[in-house]
């Protein structure tokens, strides 16, 4: 899948967001750790939502993939 990153210099630090993922955000001192911190923080969003999501279904679920 692919994500798009928002990202910014503020004075010295890198900031950046991950769009359309709620709680997806980061703050590093250089443009390369943010990149490193947001993938890290998106991949643990995205596992703790699907977890969660699996936990509240049970059994007996369907998976389909959509495209938009």
């Amino acid at each position: 899948m692919n994500y798009t990153a928002i990202l910014k210099q503020e004075g010295e630090w890198w900031i950046g967001w991950v769009q359309n993922v709620p709680g997806v955000n980061c703050q590093e001192r250089t443009r390369e750790e943010l990149l490193e911190s947001i993938e890290e923080t998106l991949h643990e969003a995205l596992d703790f939502h699907r977890q969660e999501i699996l936990d509240l279904v049970g059994n007996g679920y369907e998976e389909l993939v959509i495209t938009v």
